[in-house]
């Protein structure tokens, strides 16, 4: 049974953690370099942007963890370190002062930075708050999370526990990225930590699995990040005999792995930059996973809905049209639509066509901050879900003066 706890990524035995204001954001009142540390070498898995541009972070770390394992996190905000002529050698001393710090070798530090692109990134601050980075390691999850936010208005974490082999087993994640968030993959910086028992493989194997069905089905805006990178390292201190293969165990960490990234999907679509409702499509019914995936997607991803769901205007047409463009295979003469939230559901097609409903009961249920728009296809027995949230004026503003 997976149980929600408290502790973020220093919930799993053998991680410690730490967010402060090094120099990099102006603004002081703002946490800038996070680290995340682990009492021994663990097994990391990680995906990354499947942008061709791709933050120097990104070609370090992939080398740092091509022996499927690590030891540490640093992060900083304010700055992607993207589009530099010197930004591999910067991320490579972000590496360096970690080893420098805490004894940690630097080819077993992940490395990564988010924030604004093609500016230079000085790694004089970074030296400088190192010092007090370590000097307050600890249980300081939530530091760290703050330390990684850039347009968050919320800092997003989260832990479960849950058994294998008859241990306890916890994980955690910590993670931040609420525009530019259209993935293949999974596009934000999360990190996760668990101390559950698990070989490399298997842990690349679950997570390359789960983010088919959970991360890739986010999305914001349909732009894609040049730094984006998720990352899970496995201490294995909970002391479970060790997932080699897919067994139940495996299946069981799967299911933990999922409750994770579904809580944090919601989280950041929730707080997508000026959004004032989460949106979340249902499709059931359709022929493959395949289609289910690219009918949900296709419908979060319609600027014309999502403006839409912001006015409250249940224009359920735009539904319709971004399923007919989604690529999914389907019978347009079988598909039903409705949509829900907590103040109650309406029906507004049936197959294919407009049925009677009435409008004042429509505004009601899409007056709430949380809607599902259930899609039936009627056509098969796959489903998948996607998130996203609503197109309002506030995103242009935020995104009109990001850089200045």
């Amino acid at each position: 049974m997976v149980k929600e706890i408290s502790g973020g990524v220093c919930a799993p035995k053998g991680f410690k953690a730490n967010g402060v204001h090094c120099g990099i954001r102006k603004n002081k009142i703002k946490k800038d370099l996070a680290l995340i540390v682990a009492e021994k070498r663990c097994a990391v898995a990680c995906v990354y942007t499947t942008n061709l541009v791709k933050g120097a972070p990104i070609l370090v770390t992939q080398k740092n963890v091509a022996d499927g394992y690590a030891q540490a996190v640093i992060v900083n905000s304010g700055n992607a370190n993207t589009c530099n002529a010197d930004g591999v050698e910067i991320a490579k001393g972000m590496c360096a002062l970690v080893e420098q710090y805490t004894g940690i070798a630097a080819g077993d530090v992940v490395v990564a930075s988010t924030g604004v692109i093609g500016q230079k990134l000085s790694l004089q601050p970074i030296a400088d708050g190192m010092t007090e980075l370590c000097a307050g390691l600890g249980e300081n999850s939530t530091a760290a999370a703050e330390a990684i936010m850039t347009t968050d208005t919320v800092k997003k974490e989260i832990s479960f526990s849950f058994p294998l082999g008859g241990k306890e087993c916890r994980i955690g994640a910590i993670c931040k990225g609420v525009g530019m968030i259209c993935p293949n993959m999974a596009t934000m910086l999360m990190f996760v930590t668990t101390d559950a028992a698990i070989s490399p493989d298997m842990l690349k194997r679950a997570l390359r699995a789960d983010v088919k069905e959970s991360l890739n089905m986010l999305s914001v805006d349909r732009d894609t990040s040049t730094n984006d990178t998720l990352c899970i390292m496995a201490s294995g201190l909970a002391g479970n005999e060790e997932i080699t293969y897919p067994n139940a165990d495996y299946k069981a960490f799967c299911k933990a792995l999922r409750a994770v990234t579904t809580a944090m999907c919601r989280c950041l679509a929730r707080d997508g930059e000026g959004a004032t409702k989460l949106l979340e499509c249902k499709v059931s019914g359709a022929k493959s996973k395949k289609d289910a995936r690219l009918a949900a997607k296709s419908v979060i991803n319609s600027n014309l809905l999502k403006a839409a769901m912001f006015g409250q205007d249940a224009n359920w047409g735009r539904v319709l049209c971004a399923l007919g463009y989604s690529g999914a295979k389907l019978d347009v003469t079988k598909i039903g639509v409705a949509f829900r939230s907590k103040a109650g559901g309406v029906t507004v097609c049936e197959n294919g066509m407009g049925v009677e409903f009435s409008e004042e009961v429509a505004k009601k249920v899409l007056s709430e901050q949380e809607i599902v728009i259930d899609v039936q296809l009627n056509d098969g027995r796959y489903g998948a879900t996607a998130w996203g949230c609503d197109l309002t004026y506030d995103y242009v503003k935020i995104n009109g003066d990001y850089r200045t």
